[in-house]
């Protein structure tokens, strides 16, 4: 940078600090990093909901300020690096198990906060024993579960959760019911479970969706400290790289064709079905 854009940019910040001192101040900040979220590039691809959940997470546990009381588990996957942005205890399960370690570790560690952090290949193919046992024995932890409709990171191929007709690498001329079977909806599923608690079906596509996901994950904590069974939160999300389109493209995609095979709202709360 050169002597004269450094003064410029000085004299700039000096100005707005000046006049509009009224303006930057703690009660006017409509946008600050979470603390718990740390200040590391991410490796997912542009677009990718991944990035917003990973915030929500960070603001939902700041504002309950439980950091040092919550604990995560993440499998295989997109998800597999979520310990390189969250600073809270993490752990690494195998492909599949993330809760079935988190049973674990919240077996030992009743008081703590647990969750696991899942996409669709790990918990609704690999790990699909895990998750309705997890859930039918009504293990006290929050299940946070990523649906794009496909492997992510192993290269894009059909996942259970891959819509009829949807092109993968594994299934390039459509998904076919007739051989492939139908798409799973593992969250209709565990919602019958008289394990579960709460389970409820959210998206990040839109900055309304995005503030209902985090009272979601929120609500998820909150109802885990009350103790009584599982709670299941489902993000549909985008995949932008594998889907073969834009981030904003993606984004109309899953609003035209994810959400009317996967409503969106709660399946399943403590007073009652929804």
């Amino acid at each position: 940078m050169n002597e004269k854009a450094l003064i410029d940019d000085e004299h700039f910040e000096h100005t707005l600090r000046s006049e509009h001192t009224e303006i930057i101040s703690p009660e006017n900040i409509v946008y600050e990093k979470p603390g718990t979220l740390l200040d590391v590039d991410m490796h997912y691809c542009p677009g990718c909901g991944h990035g917003v959940v990973h915030r929500l997470l960070a603001e939902v546990i700041d504002e309950m300020e439980i950091q040092s009381e919550v604990i995560g588990v993440a499998p295989v996957g997109c998800s597999v690096l979520a310990y390189n942005y969250l600073n809270i205890d993490m752990s690494e399960a195998a492909h599949g198990r993330a809760s079935a370690a988190a049973t674990g570790i919240k077996r030992v560690l009743p008081e703590k906060y647990v969750f696991s952090y899942q996409g669709d290949g790990d918990l609704a193919a690999i790990g699909t024993g895990e998750t309705i046992h997890t859930c039918n024995r009504g293990e006290n932890i929050l299940i946070i579960f990523i649906n794009n409709g496909i492997y992510g990171m192993t290269g894009g191929q059909m996942a259970p959760t891959t819509l009829e007709g949807m092109k993968s690498t594994t299934s390039p001329f459509g998904r076919n019911v007739s051989t492939m079977g139908a798409p799973l909806k593992i969250t209709e599923l565990v919602a019958q479970l008289p394990g579960t608690q709460y389970v409820t079906r959210q998206s990040v596509h839109k900055p309304g969706n995005v503030r209902k996901a985090k009272k979601a994950i929120q609500k998820g904590f909150e109802l885990q400290k009350q103790g009584g069974g599982t709670c299941f939160v489902e993000i549909v999300s985008n995949c932008p790289s594998n889907w073969k389109m834009t981030p904003i493209e993606s984004n109309h995609w899953l609003e035209d064709n994810m959400l009317p095979f996967y409503p969106l709202g709660d399946i399943k709360t403590p007073n009652g079905r929804k």
